[in-house]
């Protein structure tokens, strides 16, 4: 039998496998085609309506990536945003749609963008208890709605959630005022009420102030003060369940 020197059966085999790649053994996947920004919209659209937000920003994020000069790119940066809001997670879709306000602040669709940043910190508003440190933001970007884009559809109903927002705080206000007065500390009472009257004069809670202002009047010994204060409810509010107390209170008093 005639044998082959190692070196040549080396080579050999060498060849083999070549031939073989060349047969589609080792051949490389063919790249992904880059689809156009229009087939990328569609398609994250039609994901964003079956809720597959992940894979619909895939889609748009392609597009901002890839085509960052198409028309599609601002609406699809907003869609970003968008998928993560309707999830909902908030602090992403707050972060999506602050980057698409810094690129694009006068484009055609920037007033809903406003409004839907404005809405990821208001639908996460907490009770009165709580924090309200969410509702001042939500009420700092309704108010830069309003502003920047007064003739906006959505700058009415950004109009009445800066009155909402305007009235939990006053509300919290209040809600600590009755918790110094509660543990006997009047003085610090006094200067959130007088806060609220001073800065909310036309929120919902304005009754149960002045209220809460005469009982600490009346506990520093200010009768005069107190008495004019539940007058005033009485007159002014009497439609209200502050007004009726104050009503009642100045009865017995008699």
């Amino acid at each position: 039998m005639r044998t082959f020197p190692a070196a040549l059966t080396y080579v050999l085999l060498v060849a083999a496998l070549v031939t073989a790649s060349g047969c589609g053994g080792f051949l490389r996947p063919a790249p992904t085609p880059l689809l156009p920004p229009d087939e990328l919209y569609s398609q994250g659209e039609s994901f964003l309506e079956k809720k597959q937000y992940l894979e619909a920003r895939e889609s748009f994020r392609k597009i901002v990536e890839r085509h960052p000069n198409s028309t599609y790119a601002p609406r699809a940066r907003f869609l970003i945003g968008e998928a993560f809001y309707r999830e909902p997670e908030f602090d992403k879709a707050i972060k999506e749609f602050d980057i698409f306000l810094a690129f694009y602040p006068r484009h055609q669709i920037a007033d809903l963008v406003q409004y839907r940043l404005a809405m990821s910190y208001y639908d996460q508003l907490k009770p009165i208890e709580q924090d309200q440190g969410l509702t001042a933001k939500a009420l700092d970007q309704f108010k830069r709605l309003v502003k920047e884009y007064p003739d906006s559809r959505y700058a009415t109903d950004a109009l009445a959630k800066i009155d909402i927002c305007r009235g939990k705080l006053a509300q919290k206000e209040v809600w600590v005022a009755t918790y110094y007065f509660n543990q006997g500390n009047a003085s610090a009472a006094r200067q959130r009420l007088e806060f609220v009257l001073k800065e909310y004069p036309r929120t919902l809670v304005i009754p149960e102030t002045l209220y809460t202002l005469a009982d600490v009047n009346f506990a520093e010994g200010k009768a005069k003060e107190g008495g004019d204060l539940l007058r005033q409810l009485a007159s002014d509010y009497s439609y209200t369940e502050w007004g009726r107390r104050a009503a009642q209170r100045l009865r017995t008093m008699r």
